[in-house]
């Protein structure tokens, strides 16, 4: 059981979808992570197990690989399409079970950035460590911010911003949620952003990389 659980966590680490799939190279012609996850269900596993620990450790990994340089955008998109290869398996089994996910996350680009790339990784990063993602997509105003805070109770707000022009725009909105909503976690992160900026608009964690937001929702899940 252990070793089909390790053999999935290698297919969504290395972007191995199916045995269909041609990459990566060296696995060419091999079970992927859709097959694999079949072969585990039948072989009694439950789909906790099977997302815990083969399917999120595997997200973990690339995560980690790709904060330290050691893997790319192309790698993370790879390993998330096998992800969700895997996951449409377990989702039917999922649906039942409010518990599943360890909570919510919505995320966005700030108003006036149409920049999607960062925030797309760290919603794959962070789907994969367990969380339910609500994307708002770019260009999110305040006000739509705080109305999915309203719609979904209890979630953590990520935000992101690429231009030094739109930062202005995150500091309000950061301000604005806090002030609304005090308790609400709120997670910033983009190129021109700092630890410093962060902690001057009030957000809850700077996020250099996706996986520090996995880190930090991780610390919040524990703790809850």
């Amino acid at each position: 059981m252990d070793q089909v659980l390790g053999q999935i966590a290698v297919c969504v680490e290395r972007g191995k979808i199916n045995m269909a799939s041609p990459f990566p190279p060296d696995l060419a012609g091999q079970n992927g992570a859709e097959e694999l996850t079949q072969s585990a269900l039948d072989a009694g596993l439950s789909a906790e197990e099977i997302l815990n620990q083969g399917l999120i450790v595997g997200m973990q990994k690339i995560g980690e690989k790709f904060r330290n340089n050691e893997a790319f955008v192309p790698d993370v998109l790879l390993a998330a399409k096998a992800m969700n290869a895997a996951m449409k398996l377990l989702e039917p089994l999922f649906k039942a079970d409010a518990n599943r996910f360890k909570g919510t996350l919505v995320m966005g680009t700030v108003a006036g950035d149409l920049h999607d790339i960062g925030k797309n990784l760290a919603s794959m990063i962070i789907q994969g460590a367990g969380w339910k993602v609500v994307d708002m997509g770019v260009d999110v105003s305040t006000e739509k911010f705080l109305d999915a805070i309203k719609a979904n109770e209890g979630c953590v707000v990520g935000m992101s911003a690429l231009l030094t022009t739109t930062m202005a725009n995150m500091e309000q909105t950061v301000r604005a949620i806090k002030e609304a909503s005090p308790a609400t976690k709120v997670i910033v992160g983009g190129a021109p952003l700092s630890q410093e900026f962060a902690d001057k608009v009030g957000a809850d964690c700077y996020c250099p990389d996706p996986q520090r937001g996995a880190e930090f929702l991780e610390s919040l899940s524990a703790g809850a």
